[in-house]
């Protein structure tokens, strides 16, 4: 099969189109014939050995956590068949033809291939932030980086559930900011300014999905480190901020993040999708940042 794959840690470059054998599922694994694979931040990271001190690569590797893709082969125990539409995090690397996964969930028809290859890491992340958040009906939480992936993701569950928004984001973002329910506020110097412009007092929590260097004034701003969260910036530590990275993979989570989308109303933001063999630009893009939507690789 035909796969991206790098030996060595380093630039994009180091990403190269290769033939690689077919893995073969083992007990509770099930293979996909790939249709879509999500790019995300992660994958750069690794490749480029900034991870390696906390996830060691097996070289020779191949990127890609999300997938979405039909079933083609089933392994001892897996309780899907072969032919079944499903999405979810693989475990052999989504940049190719195939790929094996344990944790999967049946996509529902009126999940897109592209939408479903975008939502297990975003929609996981945000759903894991407000539990740890704590956020309620009726609170104001300020969520940085709220045109992202993770943090537009956020937004939306949480004025679902009759929480006040304030997002901040790039001009040309906000717009779709407040089409979505959010009170919109121009990222960068004087955010802080702007947001107490918008709010009375301070606001019941902060989500961090943008990782700016706004951890002090988001402090500043609460009047207590209480109720503080990134997903994005390593200063929490000195800081005494809670830094969440990693979440529960389950089949459970992934079903009720389809429902969000297809059910509730949940908008996924698509940004370039990308052939196979194009998969270091997809990278090179997503590392410079402002993709404007999800990077995505259409494979199958």
């Amino acid at each position: 099969m035909r796969a991206i794959t790098f030996s060595a840690y380093g630039g994009p470059d180091v990403l190269q189109l290769s033939e690689v054998p077919v893995p073969e599922p083992g007990p509770g694994q099930v293979r996909l014939s790939v249709r879509v694979a999500g790019v995300n931040p992660i994958d750069w990271k690794i490749r480029s050995g900034a991870m390696q001190q906390n996830l060691q690569a097996p070289f020779q590797q191949i990127p890609g956590l999300e997938v979405a893709g039909v079933v083609d082969a089933v392994g001892e125990g897996a309780d899907f068949a072969v032919g079944d539409d499903v999405f979810g995090w693989s475990e052999t690397g989504a940049y190719a033809e195939y790929a094996l996964a344990k944790t999967v969930a049946p996509k529902p028809a009126a999940l897109s291939w592209a939408d479903a290859a975008a939502v297990p890491v975003a929609g996981e992340t945000a759903l894991r932030a407000l539990g740890l958040l704590g956020v309620r009906e009726g609170e104001t939480l300020l969520i940085h980086g709220a045109s992202g992936t993770v943090g537009r993701f956020a937004a939306q569950l949480a004025v679902a559930r009759g929480l006040t928004v304030i997002g901040t984001g790039g001009s040309r973002s906000l717009n779709d900011l407040k089409s979505l329910g959010v009170v919109p506020v121009l990222y960068g110097d004087g955010w802080l300014e702007r947001v107490r412009e918008v709010v009375s007092g301070p606001v019941d929590a902060v989500f961090d999905a943008a990782g700016r260097g706004v951890l002090p004034a988001s402090v500043e701003l609460r009047g207590t480190k209480d109720r503080i969260i990134t997903i994005a910036d390593g200063a929490a530590f000195e800081l005494g901020i809670p830094f969440t990275s990693m979440g529960e993979q389950t089949r459970e989570v992934l079903t009720e993040i389809a429902g969000w989308v297809t059910e509730r109303g949940v908008r996924v933001a698509q940004g370039r999708s990308y052939p196979l063999a194009e998969a270091a630009a997809a990278q090179v893009e997503s590392e410079g940042g402002h993709p404007g939507g999800k990077l995505t690789i259409a494979v199958g």
